[in-house]
């Protein structure tokens, strides 16, 4: 039976964390370039959440199968999610990266009815629709500002979105062969450090000299933040359908609005804006409500 008020908390959690994530990443740009920062960030998660694996993997409970799984989400999730992010982050802002990573749910959602069978009702498309049109009402001069040259600079934001939601569907999946979130973070996140560490030591690529303490922390901060809405996130597929989750967990880049215009100084709020965070909150009402 799906315990609903807790799969909305822990979604909203990982609201929150993944929102402020895409701030806290623009301070650590300014001073350490993406390919670097992500060999500390995702690792730094990896490790605490190997610290918690004692406390809270049960080995007589291991399903090879959906190891198996995590650990073939961990080549594309967080590891080339990551990079994607850091490096469209830097290009274009927290703000159009973390908005075009709102489109997640649109490609989990599909998968989702797909691979789990599972239904949309008439109220939840409704919901993801005002959460995506809010998104896009929030940042509508700043897509003007793309020449169509430019344009090419939303895949990585847009590819970024796709594996973030097509994971969902697969991790659900995988949870219900072995009910552990802090297994599939586990196992995942060690995949995907493995992949960003040897990413940063390519020779050529990052070098040493780009190293900055300061920096390092900042990454590792962002890892710790990013590392907690993820494992929020599984939890939540864990007794929740993807349908609710995914649309929820969507609505991060509002958190990301507010940080940003009050740690960036980058938004003032206007008609426009207010109109747009309307639409997103009736949007993420009607999912709360069916």
């Amino acid at each position: 039976m799906v315990n609903s008020p807790l799969v909305v908390l822990l979604a909203l959690f990982s609201t929150f964390g993944f929102g402020a994530a895409f701030v806290l990443t623009q301070f650590a740009l300014r001073r350490m370039s993406p390919r670097l920062g992500a060999a500390f960030s995702v690792p730094t998660s990896t490790l605490l959440f190997w610290c918690l694996a004692p406390f809270s993997i049960d080995p007589a409970e291991v399903n090879l199968s959906a190891a198996g799984l995590f650990a073939v989400v961990g080549l594309l999730f967080p590891a080339a999610v990551t990079l994607s992010n850091f490096a469209s982050n830097r290009l274009m802002g927290p703000n159009i990266t973390g908005a075009v990573g709102g489109l997640a749910p649109v490609f989990a959602v599909l998968l989702a009815m797909l691979l789990l069978r599972e239904h949309l009702r008439l109220l939840q498309l409704f919901g993801i629709s005002a959460i995506v049109a809010g998104l896009v009402l929030i940042y509508r001069g700043q897509w003007q500002a793309f020449t169509v040259k430019g344009l090419w600079l939303l895949a990585l934001p847009l590819g970024s979105s796709a594996v973030r939601g097509f994971i969902q569907p697969v991790i659900k999946l995988g949870l219900e062969r072995w009910q552990s979130p802090i297994a599939a973070v586990v196992i995942g996140y060690t995949v995907s450090s493995a992949v960003l560490i040897l990413a940063a030591l390519v020779p050529g690529r990052t070098p040493v000299r780009n190293f900055d303490p300061r920096g390092a922390l900042w990454f590792a901060v962002v890892g710790l933040c990013n590392g907690s809405a993820v494992l929020s996130m599984y939890a939540a597929l864990g007794c929740g359908p993807v349908t609710l989750v995914s649309p929820l967990i969507a609505a991060y880049p509002l958190v990301t609005l507010l940080l940003s215009s009050r740690f960036l100084k980058r938004e003032s709020v206007d008609l426009q804006l207010i109109t747009a965070m309307a639409t997103m909150v009736g949007g993420v009402v009607l999912l709360l409500i069916t």
